[in-house]
């Protein structure tokens, strides 16, 4: 399945606006993170466990714990974030 992610603040600087991914179906956000984090030093460092990172399915807030489906948006960012 397809799913769209977007990076906001801190996060869009070093990983850009967005970027289009395919997952298995079943998969849930922290599967996301976890392969995002393989794709290149930068996104290791930026999205790693240690960091606080927020994220959102669908414009809701959540969870790691959630499940993808296909064509779900997916917006990870810091804590908190300016206007």
């Amino acid at each position: 399945m397809k799913v769209q992610v977007r990076y906001f603040a801190a996060l869009r600087e070093a990983l850009g606006a967005t970027e289009a991914v395919e997952m298995p179906n079943g998969s849930t956000l922290h599967g996301l993170r976890d392969m995002l984090q393989q794709r290149s030093p930068t996104h290791a460092s930026a999205l790693a466990r240690q960091r606080a990172v927020r994220c959102a399915l669908d414009q809701q807030l959540c969870s790691e714990d959630a499940v993808l489906s296909d064509g779900s948006e997916v917006a990870f960012f810091p804590p908190v974030t300016g206007g």
